[in-house]
């Protein structure tokens, strides 16, 4: 009986312990169409205060560098809303930046970030197919098309299609999505999310250091995505997360933490967790004016 339950577990995708056997995952060929056109179309959706919304820009821009687009006013959402609109691009990340004039309607805020594809009929088709399911349904924005899909954990995201296509620069470093998710569906959303985004798992730590999510002498269980969406890094936890973890969505990487951070101080941006370096990274957490939670990374060799 022992034998056959282990058998079972291990069909199913599960170790003996019954943590997600991760890795068995990204062998499997995907049966959805590519969508993904790069990472830097993958922005990180901020919602601020419209008292916030310039103090932000300047701070965001002071720390990371780029530049912003026009500010505009616009409905983004299917339902009556109205929201100041801007896209801040940096080297090292892209913010779609939201001022709220009216309630925010449900479930927009929670999104969390918007990926670019090549058709979004396709990418929805695709993202049901993966395990995804749409929870708001597509909608045209001024620009083009939309979407708000789940994966499995409760992990929100939108997509978007614009009628005239974009072309950006790619990225100087390319940023990573934060997600965390509980070990009950881990394997679920990263079986799903590689399914949708042709990714391939370039790391799986079931013992991560505890320090990166504010718990030293503990370990947790870290698995690291690549696609053409770009980077993603999947913590898998307990929920038992001291503040401020969970609520940063991105990480940054920045050739040099020290100077980005004396840029960053002096431009009203908070740290809330000190340098700290585990794994040959050295990284920090920082709120900007406005109250956007960032984590911001370095390879400790510089």
């Amino acid at each position: 009986m022992r034998t056959y339950s282990k058998l079972l577990a291990l069909a199913l995708g599960f170790s003996a312990a019954g943590v997600a056997s991760l890795p068995v995952f990204a062998k499997e060929a995907p049966a959805t169409p590519m969508v993904a056109v790069g990472s830097q179309y993958d922005t990180t959706h901020v919602y601020v205060a419209p008292a916030d919304v310039d103090r932000f820009v300047e701070s965001f821009l002071a720390t990371f560098g780029g530049q912003s687009t026009k500010q505009g006013i616009a409905t983004v959402t299917p339902t009556p809303s109205s929201t100041s609109t801007q896209l801040l691009q940096t080297p090292v990340g892209t913010v779609s930046l939201f001022g709220f004039r009216t309630p925010i309607p449900h479930p927009f805020g929670d999104e969390r970030t918007g990926y670019l594809v090549t058709d979004i009929d396709v990418a929805v088709k695709a993202a049901r197919a993966a395990g995804a399911d749409v929870i708001v349904q597509t909608f045209p924005d001024p620009i083009g098309r939309d979407v708000v899909i789940q994966w499995p954990g409760g992990v929100n995201m939108q997509l978007y299609w614009h009628t005239t296509p974009p072309n950006y620069a790619p990225f100087q470093t390319v940023p990573e999505n934060r997600v965390y998710v509980s070990p009950d569906r881990a394997g679920a959303f990263v079986k799903s999310f590689l399914t949708f985004s042709h990714g391939k798992v370039v790391a799986d730590d079931a013992k991560a250091p505890g320090v990166e999510i504010g718990r030293s002498g503990d370990t947790f269980h870290r698995i690291r995505i690549e696609s053409t969406f770009g980077k993603m890094t999947v913590l898998v936890t307990d929920g038992h997360l001291p503040y401020p973890y969970g609520h940063e969505m991105t990480g940054y990487e920045v050739t040099s933490l020290s100077d980005t951070l004396t840029k960053a101080k002096a431009h009203g941006v908070k740290v809330l967790v000190e340098p700290y370096t585990s794994e040959g990274r050295e990284s920090t957490v920082v709120e900007f004016p406005g109250g956007y939670v960032a984590e911001i990374h370095a390879s400790a060799s510089h």
